[in-house]
């Protein structure tokens, strides 16, 4: 499967080979658009903006908006992490009780994590310790890892035609670290252009330090409602399906409800068939959103970057979500996984590339797409 046939950008060739966005109803040239406007912030592009108030004070953020609806929040003070996104006004993804709290107030022991667990479309956890807090040959380790409270550096947020493309994008630099420890440094690079419904995350993270380090990374990407309903639909090309504990085990992993109260979370670990470039497609969607419209989510992934994946299913009051979680380790924490012999580790000057595609289902003729390319 092409996912551009699919999903994502509002363009075309035209007879010259000129590539033309379609917005708004018409298909317009580069020149074209620039005729247009003074500035192509009246289209697409960025904003940035800082928070004033409560627990959310100083953190910073920046809004990317295409010209297609599509609109997401990048928090450079969280590790450029995405806290919300939305199409033509309605969320894609679900949003915690907590805010986009900063990082001054994370509290690192126990499961001091779910005080600042925004949810959004993006928290990333890692980068050494991924699951329950627990303690590794004397070093205590948080629920999920620090990454996702520690503030990048290096920022740097921009706009620029790239021939017919208006490329939209931020980079910086978050850096885990101390002490006689860790000194894992990860380069980001958050990127989407004109016309587009979807965005690219790219992760290059190294060893800057002088011994080998633990590597433990999950892309924790959280759909709520109104994708998430009761007769939405997981479109996964799931090769076996296993629930994490007996309490999954009372569930299916592929049905859903309203809210129900006192829900206990549900987590189910994938074994995903890729397709012929390597690749993972997963999605979530509801072809009766808006009276049968429909839309959906979907995330694409590189199997051998992420040889694992976890759905969390969590159908309470209030926390009514469906995780799709790309990963390169288990949930068991760091020292079940060393126990376990399945972590892994990444040497001093060594590197790992991972790159993530989260996009738009706009209607119920994608999500057909999809689900036929899966044959399912």
């Amino acid at each position: 499967m092409t996912l551009g046939n699919v999903l994502t950008n509002n363009s075309i060739i035209n007879r010259k080979g000129k590539l033309m966005m379609n917005l708004y109803g018409e298909n317009l040239l580069r020149s074209d658009l620039q005729k247009r406007v003074g500035d192509m912030s009246q289209i697409a592009g960025l904003r940035h903006s800082n928070r004033t108030d409560g627990t959310e004070k100083g953190v910073s953020s920046i809004d990317f908006y295409t010209g297609t609806g599509f609109t997401f929040t990048v928090l450079p003070d969280r590790g450029l992490d995405i806290s919300t996104a939305s199409y033509r006004g309605v969320p894609l993804c679900w949003r915690s009780s907590t805010g986009d709290v900063a990082p001054t107030f994370y509290e690192p022991s126990g499961n001091g994590w779910l005080r600042s667990f925004y949810g959004g479309l993006l928290t990333t956890c890692g980068m050494t310790n991924v699951g329950p807090a627990n303690q590794d040959e004397g070093e205590l380790l948080g629920l999920h890892g620090r990454v996702s409270n520690i503030p990048a550096t290096n920022v740097w947020a921009d706009t620029r035609w790239e021939g017919d493309r208006y490329s939209i994008w931020v980079q910086g630099k978050v850096r885990e670290t101390s002490v006689f420890g860790t000194n894992l440094e990860r380069t980001r690079r958050i990127t989407t252009e004109l016309g587009s419904n979807s965005v690219k995350i790219e992760d290059i993270i190294e060893n800057i330090g002088w011994q080998q380090s633990p590597l433990m990374i999950l892309f924790h990407i959280n759909v709520g409602w109104p994708i998430l309903g009761v007769n939405s639909e997981l479109i996964a090309p799931s090769e076996r399906v296993s629930p994490r504990d007996e309490q999954s085990a009372n569930e299916l992993h592929n049905q859903f409800s309203q809210p129900q109260p006192d829900y206990q979370e549900q987590v189910f670990l994938h074994d995903m068939l890729a397709d012929g470039s390597n690749h993972v497609h997963v999605a979530l969607a509801n072809r009766d959103f808006n009276s049968g419209e429909g839309l959906g989510l979907y995330v694409r992934y590189h199997k051998t970057q992420f040889p694992r994946f976890v759905q969390w299913k969590m159908l309470g009051e209030s926390v009514y979500c469906v995780g799709l979680e790309p990963a390169n380790c288990g949930l068991g924490g760091r020292a079940t996984e060393r126990a376990n012999d399945s972590i892994e580790y990444l040497e001093p000057g060594g590197r790992r590339h991972y790159e993530v595609e989260i996009g738009v289902l706009t209607n119920n003729t994608h999500i057909d797409e999809i689900s036929d390319s899966l044959n399912m």
